[in-house]
């Protein structure tokens, strides 16, 4: 039974399905929700190949606030359906700051959506549900979006 369910979420339409099996997965098991956002690291360099410091604080903290908004209304969804659940804004590259999270946390199972690219378009946008399958010490469920 998994009682500790770590749910990874870039807030895509192609996430919904995953977190509502993540949802039901945490109350059948009357176990934990986490419910984890990403948020990449980027440097500063703007338009013109530049950013001030100040510039780039103001614009993460902008996506931070706006990312925390996201997560915060997931929270409230997943415990109005019945999840104990708790949010975590991680940052870094998404597959690494979800298997940290997991060890971190001792999730049990990992549930990500995919996004159901095939071929050149997998091959070009890569997949974060498929680095973290191929690289996780612990079980992961991926929910496509149809």
């Amino acid at each position: 039974m998994f009682r500790r369910i770590l749910f990874g979420t870039d807030f895509s339409p192609a996430s919904r399905p995953a977190f509502r099996r993540a949802i039901e997965l945490a109350r059948g098991a009357r176990g934990r929700l986490l419910i984890a956002h990403v948020i990449p690291s980027v440097g500063p360099l703007g338009a013109e190949g530049y950013m001030t410091p100040r510039m780039y604080e103001e614009m993460e903290r902008a996506v931070r606030n706006s990312a925390q908004k996201q997560l915060d209304r997931l929270v409230d969804r997943a415990r109005k359906a019945g999840a104990a659940a708790r949010g975590l804004l991680l940052t870094g590259a998404a597959p690494a700051a979800i298997a940290r999270a997991a060890r971190k946390e001792r999730a049990d199972l990992v549930v990500v959506g995919t996004h159901g690219r095939t071929g050149l378009k997998r091959l070009l946008a890569g997949s974060v549900a498929s680095r973290i399958v191929g690289t996780a010490p612990f079980p992961v469920l991926t929910v496509r979006p149809h």
